[in-house]
Order: structure tokens, then C-alpha cells, then sequence
């Protein structure tokens, strides 16, 4: 056989392992396609993904959270002249004080005061204002406290909710990242006040006892 014969015989064979390696990738590649659009038909029918799950067991727990059931205690409806919507009590410091409805320059000078946020004792978060001052109502002593503390939070829909202090620091006035409503479907508290000299704000945040 020539040489001639020889190489024309060898491109040949390679012309037919390459298009046999080709129709195998194809078919291959068709198969793989077919399984992907039924896996994507299969997944519109199951009525729940792993996503969709998660989402309801976090609905579920956040029902669970707002229908549980807390001693009650009566709070009076007004505090001289103004609206009151909860009690604050921080046995650490011996606080016992009133939270007023209204934000104001007032009423900072009368106690302390709801800022932003949630009501109390709703999931979100609840903020509370208040005078670094020595008055036995006022936040003069927050700086005392310290993490993992208690505090309870009374109120007249929901009741008495206990709240552990989980992260305590200082910022600038013009920080407001502690107003934040994100908190995973908890109920959270911030306490808010001045430093001693008035030039930062100290916070102090807390979130219901488990």
C-alpha cells in the first residue's frame, strides 16, 4: 500500500472519531437541556421551594411571637398632662419611668420619650428618647448598664416583656443607624441619651429574652 493510500485511509479515521465525538457531545448536551427544562417544570409545580419554606416558617414564627401571651399590668393613661404609651423598668439603675406619646422639648423636661420606631412591644424597634439628667425618671444612669442586663418594657396591648441588653456604645448625633426597623422579626428596644458633655449620644440596645 503507498504512502499516498495510507495517509488518505488515517485522515479518514480521524475525521470519524472527531464526528463521532461531536455527535456524542451533542447528544449529550440535547439530554443534559431536556433534563434542565424538566427539573424547571418540575420546580414550577412543587408549590414550595427551599426559599419559600424559610420565608413561611419566619411568618410563622413572627405570628407566633405577636400571639404569645405576657403578664399584664396597668399603667396609668397620663403623666402630667401628657400621654403616656408604656412603662420602662431598668432594675440595675432603679429606673422606673414612664414613656411619653409625644416627642418634644416639653415633654423631654417632664420624662422620657418615644423617638421612633415600632410601638411598644411590636416587632421592630422601639426608641426611646430621654435627658441625661439626674432626675430619678430620666436616662442620667444609662451609662451603668452593661450587656446582658434585663429591662422590661410594659404597655396596654401586649403586656410586660422582658428584653436583654445586647450592645451598648456611643455615636455622633448625625448617626442614626440605631433607629434601624431591620431586626429579623423581633422585638427590639434603643435607648437613647447625651454624653456628659453633650457631644455624642450614647446608645443602649436590647432585644426580648427568649
Amino acid at each position: 500500500m503507498s504512502r499516498r493510500t495510507k495517509r488518505k485511509q488515517k485522515k479518514i479515521i480521524n475525521y470519524l472519531i472527531v464526528g463521532t465525538s461531536l455527535s456524542i457531545m451533542l447528544a449529550f448536551g440535547i439530554e443534559e437541556y431536556k433534563d434542565k427544562k424538566i427539573r424547571q417544570q418540575e420546580n414550577k409545580n412543587i408549590p414550595y421551594t427551599v426559599q419559600n419554606i424559610s420565608t413561611t416558617y419566619k411568618q410563622e414564627e413572627q405570628k407566633e411571637k405577636e400571639m404569645k401571651e405576657y403578664p399584664k399590668e396597668e399603667i396609668p393613661k397620663e403623666y402630667k398632662g401628657y400621654s403616656i404609651i408604656a412603662k420602662l423598668e431598668i432594675p440595675k439603675i432603679e429606673l422606673e419611668t414612664f414613656v411619653l406619646k409625644t416627642y418634644s422639648e416639653k415633654s423631654l423636661n417632664i420624662s422620657v420619650t418615644k423617638f421612633w420606631g415600632a410601638n411598644p412591644n411590636q416587632i421592630g424597634n422601639f426608641c426611646i428618647a430621654g435627658h441625661n439628667a439626674p432626675n430619678k425618671n430620666m436616662f442620667h444612669n444609662l451609662r451603668e448598664l452593661q450587656i446582658g442586663e434585663k429591662l422590661w418594657l410594659i404597655d396596654r396591648n401586649v403586656g410586660k416583656v422582658e428584653y436583654e441588653i445586647y450592645d451598648i456604645y456611643t455615636v455622633y448625633p448625625e448617626d442614626v443607624k440605631c433607629l434601624s426597623q431591620e431586626t429579623e422579626g423581633r422585638r427590639e428596644i434603643t435607648l437613647i441619651t447625651c454624653t456628659n458633655d453633650s457631644k455624642k449620644r450614647i446608645i443602649v440596645k436590647a432585644k426580648e429574652k427568649e
